[in-house]
């Protein structure tokens, strides 16, 4: 990857808080070229809403920026709404135009063009209410890259947790911790520390998925007939794992002190406790991609879309990460 080439952020949700999350940011220059794939529609009228004073600077395929726009200002490629949009009302008809900005997006990291993505947050419900089976933004990029494991990781000041399994309803969750996901999920984390956050050799702590990592049996089978097998297989290759840890306890300043990342069974195992640490100033990475691509750590806000009472520092994390990872990728 080359860092002349410009970085892409999608607004996601038009309803929500995401092109306001774009604008605030752009007061200031940044350190890379930025683009938003997003109306100049919708950010115009979000501009006057919010009483800012932001230039839009058209732009699009092969007229891509190689330098940051001044402060004050943005570039955009256009990317028409479906259906008229109000701050906090959302609307299934522009649920197309949320997956077109997606598209265009990984895409063009995929072709080249763009050096990652970094991506406000979407509304899941009213894109499936729109007729489309859509789980998130992990798994729609797998899908569009043709990437048959992916990994969803979460990071912070001090803490970073890594998913076996994303956005499940509980009770699917058991089924899935297989031996194979687990020892395919651990080898992506491991790589993608290596590879693109520079770690030479990283420490794994590992959770285990029942209460008391099991109990020896007593709560539950999987550590014993799954968890821990697959673990001795990842550390006859190489892999520092320790594990599996009970939940409860492996959040604590006495394990975490000399972690590189938590690998937890599930999405309310491992996430709450990252957010609590660290909500507001954290990131989303999806590891395992061909592409750099990282999120806010939040969700569309549509109480708060249209009034300016945000604050982007996780959209800065989310943007400074993604800088970081391509720097990594190309030092590889």
């Amino acid at each position: 990857m080359t860092l002349s080439r410009p970085f892409v952020v999608t607004p996601g949700e038009p309803a929500g808080i995401g092109p306001d999350l774009c604008l605030l940011l752009a007061r200031e220059q940044q350190a890379r070229p930025l683009v938003a794939i997003a109306s100049l529609e919708l950010l115009r009228e979000r501009s006057q809403a919010l009483g800012l004073d932001i230039q839009l600077l058209a732009t699009g395929p092969g007229v891509w920026p190689g330098e940051p726009a001044p402060a004050g200002s943005l570039y955009v490629w256009d990317t028409p709404l479906r259906a008229p949009s109000q701050p906090g009302r959302l609307d299934p008809g522009n649920a197309p135009y949320v997956l077109e900005t997606l598209t265009r997006a990984a895409n063009g990291c995929l072709a080249g063009d763009f050096a990652g993505m970094i991506t406000a947050p979407v509304h899941k419900g009213v894109i499936n209410e729109a007729g489309v089976a859509f789980s998130g933004h992990t798994e729609f990029l797998a899908e569009l890259s043709a990437t048959p494991q992916v990994v969803m990781m979460l990071a912070t000041d001090g803490l970073r947790v890594a998913l076996v399994t994303t956005h499940l309803p509980l009770r699917e969750v058991a089924d899935a911790i297989t031996a194979e996901r687990l020892e395919r999920v651990t080898r992506i984390l491991h790589a993608d520390l290596v590879g693109k956050f520079g770690i030479a050799r990283p420490r794994i702590l590992v959770c285990g998925l029942n209460p008391h990592a099991g109990e020896g049996g007593h709560l539950g089978r999987e550590e014993i007939e799954i968890i821990e097998p697959a673990l001795e297989r990842l550390r006859a290759e190489g892999i520092d794992l320790h594990g599996p840890l009970p939940a409860d306890t492996l959040f604590t300043p006495k394990h975490l002190e000399h972690c590189d990342a938590v690998l937890a069974m599930y999405h309310d195992q491992g996430l709450p406790v990252l957010k609590y640490k660290g909500f507001g100033a954290a990131v989303n990475v999806t590891l395992g991609l061909p592409i750099v691509r990282t999120s806010v750590d939040h969700g569309t806000a549509l109480d708060l879309a249209g009034t300016g009472r945000i604050d982007t520092g996780s959209l800065r994390v989310a943007l400074e990460t993604a800088y970081q990872m391509a720097a990594g990728g190309e030092a590889a």
